[in-house]
């Protein structure tokens, strides 16, 4: 293991994070607010990130120094951007930052405090502003902002970026890096500019924005977009988090003039369906606690939209819901947004996999001479990833089950407990029962914010660098 790379790269990181806690600072100097916090925040991420960057190292970067350097960044990311919570006052422990920071930084929403309106405006732009740092990934952004970091950046690609299949759009990791950040940015500022139009204050617009786009759940009302009663501002959020659900690099083709091959992806047309079938099933049957049609439907398409993208918002009390609807939402939870987009879970990719894995299977079985192979997109896939894919899978369900025995010593209902579990690792947000979407995560114990912070990290780098982190071998010098 290269320590000396791996700390020179966290350094760098930490600088950058640094950096992006000016734009707090001075919405706070805006709103004649207390700055200290975001002040003492910046002096200790910085100077621990520059005295970490300063270390000498060569460039012999590899996956195993691309897996350890990500998690060890991502939890050191989440700790710094705690600070700015712990230092203002409003928080009972630090436990309690580090769980808002991680579920900001993992685009996850799930919060512990139980009125929010009363916050600074510094720290409501803080905690929706780490939904947008997140989402696209701290270490993209590095990459994109220090080229300069040498060695195969590839790999930190890899370890960071959500998706079975992992790939940059051109040559340089960096250029790729650009890329993605500009389209992002670009959707971003599109969507302000809408929500301004549709009614919803500047201020608001910006960190509901920056929350979609990162497609995290941290809303600036208590009743989240509930708050603002206009069907427009929900219809328009709605678009913008299912197109933040895409694969960007849908997105690069269609700015390329390749819009055929963009509009051929199965992932796109599985992510697009499931979206269509699960609004449907859930408007009829709610269709008589709303009472019309109209209301029924942008109900169901903003929660559905708001869950698969695991964005988290909420346009209503879905907890109150029938059970069929619930468990819609529940299973999407689990299924997710597209691979290479901000959301998270386990993807519509890899739920396509192992769909089309389990046919290929039963057809091996009926045909045993017969050659079968598992295609996406037209192409067949490799065999290494879709071995990588049931791993996955398998993993994610026994870190899932295993984080569900250890919260249960909190003794909270079953129902909150597994939701609770599950909005975590798939980076969602609201649960149902005490962490419903009206709810927050405030009644656990500390054992259990740290078990479900390491669920959030879990989920947002899938799972197998934060395991490389904690493997001994990784730990040995090479």
């Amino acid at each position: 293991m290269n320590f000396r790379l791996v700390f020179r790269v966290t350094g760098k990181t930490l600088m950058v994070l640094s950096m992006t806690m000016l734009l707090p600072l001075l919405v706070c100097l805006i709103y004649r607010e207390n700055p200290v916090p975001f002040l003492l925040a910046i002096a200790i991420t910085g100077g621990v990130g520059l005295l970490l960057s300063l270390i000498r190292s060569d460039d012999h970067f590899f996956p195993r120094e691309g897996f350890f350097a990500v998690a060890l960044i991502w939890l050191l990311v989440g700790a710094c951007g705690a600070l700015p919570f712990y230092f203002c006052g409003q928080f009972a422990s630090y436990i309690d930052c580090f769980f808002e920071a991680v579920s900001g930084f993992t685009t996850t929403g799930s919060s512990i405090l139980t009125e929010v309106e009363s916050l600074p405006h510094g720290i409501l732009f803080w905690r929706s502003f780490m939904h947008f740092l997140g989402g696209m990934g701290v270490l993209v952004l590095t990459i994109a902002l220090m080229p300069s970091l040498g060695g195969r950046t590839l790999h930190l690609m890899k370890a960071e970026s959500p998706g079975p299949i992992v790939s940059k759009l051109v040559p340089k990791a960096s250029q790729s890096s650009k890329i993605l950040y500009g389209i992002y940015c670009g959707m971003t500022i599109v969507e302000i500019f809408v929500l301004c139009l549709v009614g919803m204050p500047w201020f608001d617009s910006v960190v509901n924005s920056f929350a979609i786009a990162g497609t995290g759940g941290f809303a600036i009302k208590n009743i989240s977009i509930a708050a603002y009663g206009s069907p427009a501002i929900e219809i328009a959020c709605t678009v913008f988090m299912l197109l933040f659900s895409v694969n960007f690099s849908v997105y690069f083709l269609i700015l390329c003039g390749k819009i055929r091959q963009a509009l051929r992806s199965d992932e796109l047309k599985f992510f697009l369906i499931v979206v269509a079938a699960s609004t449907v099933l859930i408007s009829f049957n709610i269709y008589s606690m709303v009472g019309t049609a109209g209301d029924s439907v942008r109900h169901a398409a903003f929660q559905v939209a708001s869950i698969i993208s695991t964005t988290g918002f909420a346009s209503t009390d879905f907890n109150l819901w029938p059970e069929f609807s619930k468990t819609i939402l529940v299973l999407l939870m689990f299924i997710g947004a597209c691979a290479g987009s901000t959301g998270g879970a386990i993807k519509c990719s890899r739920v396509l996999l192992l769909l089309r894995a389990i046919r290929r299977e039963i057809r091996q079985i009926i045909h045993p001479r017969s050659v079968n192979v598992v295609k996406l997109d037209g192409r067949v896939v490799d065999e290494k990833d879709l071995r990588s894919t049931m791993i996955f899978f398998a993993a994610y369900m026994f870190i899932t089950l295993a984080a569900i025995l250890l919260v249960s010593v909190d003794n909270f209902s079953f129902g909150t407990t597994f939701t609770a579990v599950v909005t975590c690792i798939g980076n969602v947000g609201p649960g149902l029962e005490m962490v419903g979407p009206m709810g927050n995560f405030s009644a656990f114990s500390g054992f259990s914010k740290i078990v479900l912070s390491m669920c959030m990290i879990l989920g947002r780098l899938e799972i197998i660098p934060v395991l490389v982190l904690f493997s001994g071998t990784a730990w040995k010098k090479s």
